[in-house]
Order: structure tokens, then sequence, then C-alpha cells
């Protein structure tokens, strides 16, 4: 690690952020304090010292402030000593960092009970030497603290400026992660909002044994909020591992959650110090995170511009070697999938969390295939090899907070052809949820007679023709509409077959002829008359198109 034999005593405060100062054991180490002596709260040794205070009235607590080491004679409290058995809790609960004090004046001997309690507490109390004097310790100890503190900025500032001319010369994670490992001698790993490793950079050992502890970390990932979710300012604070060699510092950008700077040292625990480089390594990570976000969004619109010139046949004559650039193949024949998202789906995130997941399936299928994000869809172009429904639906499993609806088109000879194919998988998306709901996923072909249906742009008509054909039938003021409807659709399905429906029902055999005549009396003679069944028919379908 990055030796430096005056840093500055510092440790993580419980709300993350980074303390710094002298601890009570350094300050007791300073001359004027040789001839001190510890005499209860051993165990707060490394408790940080900020600034110095002197006890110089009874009602001291009304003055001071956390990590304070405070200095007294005694003297205020000479009237009632029997006010030192409360004075060490009241000062540890205010977060001071030691009491020093001078006996034998004012004060002959301190308590039993304040001692314990000092001991209890992790709570120093000192004595200190009566030829020191205050001015002494003060002048002393704070010229320590702010020459360590000025070693500190130093040793930031240098890895500040080392890290932002990274930035400055086009540099990535990779470079960041070199860095860092050279500047603290650790092992680094940059983390994505996944889990997933970035860049890795240090000793090949001990990165080995960082990968173990990435795992770990890309787990509890899971549990954080969803990558580039927005999150609290404070929700994401460092965290340092229990055996002190290993730390996790969030990458944080606008607000939003980007990933993890995770950082393991085998030659010794790393130290606040170190925490307060690696978050400015998270802040520098951030700009490249955000860099690099701007480039793929440019990148991402050209795709997409591109793309939508082809499938709206506005390509030009260069389309096939345009596409190449992308790494598209789009001469070979192809199935365009349309993935549409649902209307109760919160757009804007949906969206790009759906084009994520559109990427990464189409990728796993087909390395050549294109994708594109448009304004309320994903769209993409896959070899017609490829299976497109189980594409589709890894897709939508990737993507579990919302849902889209996606429709395959049939297989287009080429690019010519892929405005037909992109319309033919749009129709499908848009029926399929009208017949299936939300999620639904349908290939043209398998529309069939809705395919016709859907073409009908006037819905007033539609029901219009639902209520004729229909009649009382065709509402759900009656309870019993529904399951009149349901025996008359199987009904027409196995071709008046009463056998047969009376099975799948689970209807007695005259149980249905009464039912048949009762929807006969409702609708006419169907049993007599085909075009009727026809219309029926035609009337139940436009019935299962939602939204119709």
């Amino acid at each position: 690690m990055m030796s430096d034999p005056a840093a500055p005593a510092m440790r993580l405060a419980s709300t993350g952020t980074i303390l710094h100062g002298v601890s009570v054991g350094e300050v007791l180490g300073v001359s004027t304090l040789a001839d001190a002596r510890l005499i209860a709260g051993k165990s707060g040794l490394d408790r940080i010292v900020q600034r110095l205070n002197v006890m110089e009235v009874p009602d001291i607590l009304a003055w001071v402030k956390p990590h304070e080491l405070l200095l007294t004679t005694g003297y205020p409290l000479r009237n009632t000593p029997q006010s030192l058995d409360c004075l060490v809790a009241d000062l540890d609960e205010r977060g001071l960092a030691a009491l020093a004090i001078k006996l034998g004046r004012y004060l002959d001997e301190l308590p039993e009970e304040m001692v314990e309690q000092a001991d209890r507490l992790g709570f120093p109390l000192i004595l200190l030497p009566n030829d020191v004097g205050f001015d002494d310790i003060l002048n002393q100890v704070l010229t320590d603290i702010l020459n360590r503190q000025a070693a500190l900025l130093a040793r930031a500032e240098e890895a500040h400026r080392a890290l932002v001319q990274i930035v400055l010369a086009g540099g990535g994670m990779r470079e960041v992660t070199a860095e860092v490992a050279g500047l603290l001698d650790v092992a680094v790993a940059a983390l994505d909002a996944g889990g997933r490793i970035l860049a890795t950079a240090g000793d090949a050992e001990r990165v080995a044994a960082l990968r173990e502890t990435c795992r770990a970390v890309g787990g509890t990932l899971q549990e954080q909020p969803s990558p580039g979710a927005r999150v609290p300012s404070g929700s994401l604070a460092p965290v340092m591992a229990s055996d002190g060699n290993h730390a996790v510092v969030p990458v944080v950008a606008g607000g939003h959650h980007h990933g993890r700077i995770v950082a393991f040292s085998a030659s010794g625990a790393l130290t606040p110090s170190d925490i307060g480089i690696l978050e400015r390594a998270a802040t520098v990570a951030a700009l490249v995170v955000t860099k690099q976000e701007a480039v793929t969004a440019v990148e991402s619109k050209y795709r997409a511009d591109f793309l939508r010139d082809v499938l709206t046949g506005r390509g030009g004559v260069r389309v096939a070697e345009r596409a190449r650039a992308f790494g598209w193949d789009l001469e070979r024949p192809v199935s365009v999938l349309v993935a549409e998202i649902d209307p109760d789906a919160d757009e804007r995130p949906a969206q790009d969390r759906m084009l994520a997941a559109w990427q990464s399936a189409v990728r796993r299928y087909d390395p050549r295939g294109a994708v594109a994000g448009f304004s309320h869809e994903v769209v993409a172009v896959v070899g017609a090899g490829i299976d497109t429904v189980r594409l589709a639906r890894d897709a939508l499993t990737a993507v579990s907070d919302c849902t889209f609806s996606t429709g395959l088109s049939r297989v287009a000879g080429g690019a010519d052809l892929l405005p037909g194919a992109y319309g033919q998988a749009l129709k499908a998306a848009r029926v399929g949820r009208q017949l299936h709901g939300a999620g639904a996923v349908a290939h043209f072909d398998e529309l069939g007679v809705y395919r016709l249906l859907s073409l009908v742009n006037d819905t007033d008509e539609l029901h219009a023709f639902v209520r004729e054909t229909l009649g009382s039938l065709a509402g759900d003021d009656d309870v019993e509409n529904a399951d009149l409807r349901r025996t008359l659709q199987v009904l027409l399905e196995t071709n008046l077959n009463v056998a047969e429906t009376a099975r799948r029902l689970h209807f007695h055999y005259n149980t249905l002829r009464y039912r048949i005549g009762k929807l006969e009396r409702m609708l006419g003679n169907f049993t007599e008359d085909a075009h009727l069944r026809l219309n029926l028919t035609l009337a139940l379908h436009v019935l299962r198109m939602r939204g119709i």
C-alpha cells in the first residue's frame, strides 16, 4: 500500500463518512505527554481526536463537541466531586474522544465508579503530569492534527489528479482500476450494477482472490437498486469487510446507481485514507460510465434511425453495406420481432430495460442480428433459423418488473422485404395482446381470422356486428350469458357434434340438448343455417379480441 510514515489516523464513522484526525493513542505519544498515564478506557485508544477543549465551567456539556479531547484541572468540579460519576457517561454519549485531567491541586483522586465506567465504555481517562501546561498540549496536538490533515489532502490530491487525467486522456475502467491498484498496492475490480466484472488490476494472485469476493458482492447487488435506478443521497455508503482487507465503494452518477469498486489488500488492512481514494476512484468511474453512456446513446440513435429507415423502405441502395458496419447481416433470410410495451408499463424505464434485455438475448442467439429501440417498441431482425419464440420469452423473463407483447413475422428473403415483415410483426404483437393479454408472444401466421378482424379500424362497427349477431348474449348483464357463450363456442368448434361438446363441457347429453334449444330461441336456427354459424363464430372471435 502507499507508504506514508505520517499517515493521519482516521476511521469510518457509523454514517459511512471518514473521520480525520489523531487517535488518542497517538496523542499519548507526543513529547509533552511523555509522562501522561492512561488510567482507564484502554479499548478506546483508537478514538479520533479532531479538536481540543478546556473544561472551565461545571456545565461543560453545553459546550463540548464530538471527537474532542477535553482537558481539565478539576477546578470546576472541586465543590461537586459527586458529579464525576456521571461525567464519563455524559461525555461518551456526546461522542468525545477522551478526558485528560490533572490531580492533586483541586481533586485528589477519581472515584472508582468513574474509572470502572470508563473501562466499561472504552472511554479513555488520562492522568496528566502536573508540570505540563495546557497551552503546550493544545499547541503540539493541534499542530500534529493540522500537519497530518495536510498530508492526507496532499495524498488525496495526488490521487485525484492522476485519476482525472485518465478521463481527460480518454481512458476507461481498465485504466482507472490499474491506477488505483498502483496507488494503493491492492487488487481492484470494477463491477457494473448487475455484479458483472468490467475490469480488474493488480497482482494476479490477489485478483484471483478478489474475484471470489466479487461473486459474493454480485449476489448482494441483486438486492440493490436496479441498474440505472435513482437512489437516495447517502443510501449507498462505502462498506469495509470485517477482516479490514476488503472494501466496496458504490459508483453513483447523477443520483443513479451504476455499480461498485471493490478492493482487496493482502499486505495489510485497508485504512480509511485508502477508502477516501477509492471513493475518488468511484467518482472518476462514474464519469467514465456517464461518458460511455453518452457515446452508447448516440450510437444507439444511429442504429435506431438506420433500422427504422430500412423497416419503412427508406434504407437506400447500400443497406447491406451499412448494416455490416453495425455488425448486422441483412442479406440472409431473416425474421422480424417487435416487442411493444404494454399500456400499463412505465414507458421510459421499461423501454431502457427492455432494450437491454433484447440486446442480450439477440447476442446470445444470433450475434449478427440487429436490435434497436424505437419510441414505444424494440425491434430485432434475426436469422431465419433462430428459435424466435424462445428468444422472445427469454427477453421477457429478463425484464421482471414490466411487460411487453411480442410479435413475430414470417421469414423475409432480403432487406427489400423487411418493411412487410415489420408490419406483420407489429400486427402480431398488437393482436396477440388483444387475444392473450399483456406479455403475449404471437406469430403472424397463427393469427388466422384475427388478422383480418384487426384490419377493421372502425371498432364501433365491430361492436354493432357483435350486438346484432349475438343479441342479449353479447352482454354480461345476465350471469348465465358467459356460460351460454362458452357452450355456443364449443358447439361451433366441434361442428355441432353434440356428444363431443357434452364430453368437453362435462354436461349430460339431455342438458346440452336443452341448452341448444335455448340458444336457437335467442339466436336463430344456427344448427341449420351455415351462414348464421359463420356470423356467430366471427362475433365470438371479436369478443375475444381485448380492447375492441
